[in-house]
């Protein structure tokens, strides 16, 4: 099973990197131009695109939580 990941801004170039030399599919908000978007507007988007938010952003936890729901 192949996951698709989305890169959050708060995330390091060095682990987005890595990731894709061992061939994960990675996008990056930087790639995507959504750098200025608000965190339930990314969340929005990464459904959209089918792909799992990567993120070292506390906040997004809580908003996840809430957005299963």
């Amino acid at each position: 099973m192949t996951v698709a990941l989305y890169m959050d801004v708060h995330v390091p170039w060095a682990i987005t990197d890595q990731l894709r030399r061992r061939g994960v599919d990675v996008l990056t908000a930087h790639e995507d131009d959504t750098t200025e978007l608000e965190d339930h507007e990314l969340l929005a988007r990464c459904h959209q695109l089918q792909r799992l938010i990567f993120t070292q952003d506390i906040r997004f936890k809580a908003l996840a939580e809430d957005w299963q729901q």
